[in-house]
């Protein structure tokens, strides 16, 4: 694997299906793809690890479990995508009410992505969102003006 910003397209998937601690694993593998990138020295890479955090958690909470990881990186973005094995499309949480725990996750994915979504397909569907490469290289994170 190169070291250094991503010429091209690169794309890494990571298998979680019956793997115990996917939510870690996750986090190790994207922490480890952010370096390999040299996108790991921004407050926006602190970002990029609660998003995955939050859809994989989401998807161990509400779909049974997370399928697999995928990060897609270019010059313009990084892509991020967890896959389950449910067809229900997650749904934001318009009004999570103070002091209850739970409620936010769609919300804090809204606010450190740049773009996000979700798709089906036959056996189950995809929980993406989008970082913009710059926003990596440079750590204009959420604290820095988003």
């Amino acid at each position: 694997m190169s070291v250094g910003p991503p010429s091209g397209r690169q794309r890494r998937r990571l298998a979680l299906a019956g793997v115990p601690g996917p939510i870690a694993k996750g986090r190790a593998f994207t922490r480890q793809a952010l370096r390999d990138w040299g996108w790991d020295k921004t407050e926006t890479s602190e970002d990029t690890l609660l998003l995955v955090s939050e859809l994989l958690t989401n998807a161990a909470l509400h779909a049974n479990g997370c399928r697999e990881l995928v990060l897609t990186a270019d010059e313009t973005a990084l892509h991020i995508e967890v896959h389950d094995d449910t067809t229900t499309l997650p749904v934001r949480n318009p009004a999570p009410q103070r002091g209850i725990p739970g409620g936010r996750g769609l919300y804090i994915v809204e606010r450190l992505s740049d773009r996000w979504g979700a798709h089906t397909y036959v056996t189950g569907k995809a929980v993406w969102a989008e970082i913009e490469a710059p926003r990596l290289e440079y750590g204009m994170g959420m604290a820095a003006g988003r």
